[in-house]
């Protein structure tokens, strides 16, 4: 059973299904077929961002402060529609998830609440999806991941379009990459490719995530001082340190003293 074993829970009902859940030091975790964290949640605070990607993700607030609908294609144990359940309550999440096994774990282990006015969990294919549909989204965030690596169908030229084509005005497409996949390169070639060059790449801060956003229209290649202006006012309200996110895009696009070029 690898690393985790000692810590499995529900191992008798779940060693038939490639979906794992694991517990250590108060965090529990989600696995698909192997020891690779998919979903962390700290037990005594659920609803926090444990993972640091999940929290760099957020980043897209520093240019869409007040989004009201969300697309995700993946739920792992949900972390990201919760947050957005809990502390955004004027947006509606429509989450995408192709295995139903995942999306039972997310609500029987993860404290996924249940679909209501504001959130709406699907049982489809995600890449099928985004092509299919005809609804816009303020921002469409894509954690589609196996056992191994990042789901194909969801790194394809094709699938990059039909996430711009879903964008409302304004609407970014924010994707988590692992630069250690042999892909990156290429990845990060059909994003810039599908949105006309107006992408941004974001370290995660821990381990080898990068976030890649697409933006439907221009930014307006924002100065620092707005947005560590908006960082500020982004941490107070959410507790999070934007501020870090703002000297992070630094590292990975291109700007000058005075501001991001985008």
């Amino acid at each position: 059973m690898g690393y985790f074993a000692r810590w499995r829970l529900k191992r008798e009902e779940q060693k038939k299904g490639r979906v794992q859940v694991s517990e250590k030091n108060g965090v529990r975790t989600l696995h698909l077929g192997n020891d690779t964290v998919q979903s962390a949640m700290r037990l005594t605070d659920p609803y926090r961002l444990e993972l640091a990607y999940t929290r760099a993700m957020l980043a897209c607030l520093l240019f869409h402060p007040d989004p009201r609908r969300f697309l995700m294609i993946g739920l792992g144990g949900g972390s990201l529609p919760k947050w957005v359940w809990k502390h955004l309550p004027g947006a509606q999440t429509t989450v995408v998830e192709i295995d139903p096994e995942v999306v039972q774990a997310a609500r029987q282990f993860f404290h996924l609440p249940a679909d209501d006015g504001r959130l709406a969990v699907l049982i489809d294919d995600g890449a099928r999806f985004v092509a299919n549909s005809v609804q816009q989204w303020d921002v469409v965030m894509v954690d589609g991941y196996d056992e191994h690596c990042q789901v194909k169908a969801l790194t394809t030229p094709e699938f990059y379009r039909h996430c711009r084509a879903r964008l409302a005005a304004g609407g970014i497409l924010v994707v988590n990459l692992w630069s250690s996949d042999g892909q990156f390169n290429t990845q990060v070639a059909r994003l810039f490719d599908a949105f006309d060059g107006l992408t941004l790449l974001l370290p995660a801060g821990s381990h080898s995530n990068v976030i890649a956003f697409g933006f439907a229209t221009s930014p307006n290649n924002p100065t620092w001082d707005a947005l560590r202006e908006r960082a500020l006012a982004l941490s107070r309200s959410h507790d999070m340190d934007f501020v870090t996110w703002v000297d992070g895009l630094r590292r990975l696009n291109l700007h000058n003293h005075r501001r991001l070029f985008i």
